[in-house]
């Protein structure tokens, strides 16, 4: 296994705006991860916080979304919106060796915006899948991708991962 990984972050049942659009595209780097032996990862998001409406524990909001391609039991669960804060997936990252990460994901001003920084910031590689993240305002991913960039993550679109 190479120390690389694909994470796909909050596809889930909740995620009922635009992810649609780029699920095929997901599933596609799904399938190159597996050709190309690198880990994929699924990251769920639940909300423990009193008064939210989604990504409640233990309903079907907030488990992954059905059309997504499940190919591995790598799937660990946050509650906030960097992945590495939750500690089962800082664990593995250390414990496979894994320096480099392919972002593909949900929601590119939140969730894989902290994890795209928090990874830098802890000198990983990190190239987020420009065709493989949405938005709850898609208006705002051009301007999210220019704010990975200027944080050191490459940028590509899933077409350049068969180049």
């Amino acid at each position: 296994m190479q120390k690389k990984a694909l994470v796909i972050i909050d596809i889930q049942n909740d995620i009922t705006k635009n992810y649609k659009e780029i699920i095929g595209n997901i599933n596609n780097a799904i399938d190159w991860a597996v050709n190309t032996d690198i880990h994929v990862i699924y990251i769920r998001h639940e909300n423990l916080s009193a008064g939210t409406r989604t990504f409640k524990p233990n309903t079907h909001g907030s488990e992954l979304a059905s059309d997504l391609k499940i190919v591995s039991q790598n799937i660990f669960t946050k509650s906030k919106g960097n992945a590495l804060s939750c500690e089962e997936f800082a664990d593995f990252i250390v414990e496979n060796e894994i320096s480099d990460f392919y972002i593909a994901g949900a929601d590119a001003v939140a969730c894989v915006k902290s994890t795209c920084y928090n990874l830098r910031k802890a000198n990983y590689g990190v190239t987020v899948l420009s065709d493989c993240i949405t938005s709850y305002d898609k208006r705002k991913i051009d301007e999210m991708l220019r704010y990975y960039e200027s944080k050191g993550s490459k940028i590509i679109c899933l077409n350049d991962l068969f180049a």
